[in-house]
């Protein structure tokens, strides 16, 4: 059968793509592109924070506190208010070179070492002084302790003939059982509250927030202002063109 000219021009003709497939692909791209919600801020830095808190708490090393007890205690002589007082100077003088000097043989460290790893702590209505020692082991931490202890008692007796008020231990330190630094967990919790509030401060102080706000403002004043400034040239004009009549009147 011989094939007619309409037959072959249909024929001719290349079949045509479905163009739906086109504008799916190009709706997915669209969306892959689609910029970050503004609050991106604020769960970036509680995960920052988390992994910061986290990676603290498992590579730094624990580290252990043991606190000893020692209480200022008045001669037969002497008020108990002057042994409250002697115990806030004591407390003082702990962590001072002379009685440092005295508990480095026993706890085995320098006086600057020994500083920084020994506090002296006491209440304004006990005549007792708390002496803590911190270490990286648990025996280090109650050998600090318990030395300058001893070297506060045995200088400040040295002197109790004229004080009246000597000290006397009342409690030796022990080795702890668990660390006092924080564990991972809790300091990974810290980290992630922290970056919480960061992430938090920066959307509240980032400046593009408030130009975003102020844009639609404007552009619904700005048609308004602009039909108003227009207007006014058209009604000089219509005023200016009925004096111009006016003027143009014959006089009867």
């Amino acid at each position: 059968m011989a094939e007619t000219p309409d037959h072959k021009k249909k024929s001719d003709r290349t079949p045509e793509k479905d163009p739906a497939p086109r504008g799916r692909r190009g709706h997915r791209v669209a969306g892959r592109l689609r910029p970050l919600p503004v609050w991106w801020p604020l769960p970036a830095c509680a995960v920052l924070g988390l992994a910061a808190g986290g990676a603290y708490g498992v590579l730094k090393a624990p580290e252990y506190a043991a606190t000893s007890y020692v209480v200022a205690v008045p001669n037969d002589t002497t008020e108990p208010a002057t042994a409250l007082g002697f115990a806030q100077a004591y407390a003082r003088i702990a962590t001072s070179s002379s009685t440092l000097a005295y508990a480095q043989p026993r706890a085995g460290l320098g006086v600057a070492q020994l500083r920084t790893q020994v506090r002296a702590e006491t209440s304004p209505e006990s005549p007792m002084i708390a002496i803590t020692g911190t270490s990286r082991t648990a025996a280090g931490a109650a050998d600090i302790a318990n030395a300058v202890a001893d070297a506060l008692s045995l200088s400040s007796n040295q002197a109790a003939k004229n004080t009246g008020v000597q000290l006397l231990l009342f409690n030796q330190a022990v080795a702890p059982s668990d660390p006092a630094s924080p564990s991972a967990p809790l300091s990974g919790a810290v980290g992630l509250c922290a970056g919480g509030l960061i992430g938090g401060l920066w959307l509240l102080a980032k400046p593009g927030r408030r130009r975003r706000t102020d844009e639609p403002a404007a552009a619904v004043a700005g048609p308004a202002e602009s039909g108003y400034v227009t207007s006014l040239p058209a009604q000089g004009e219509a005023a200016d063109a009925t004096a111009s009549a006016k003027e143009k009147e014959p006089v009867r």
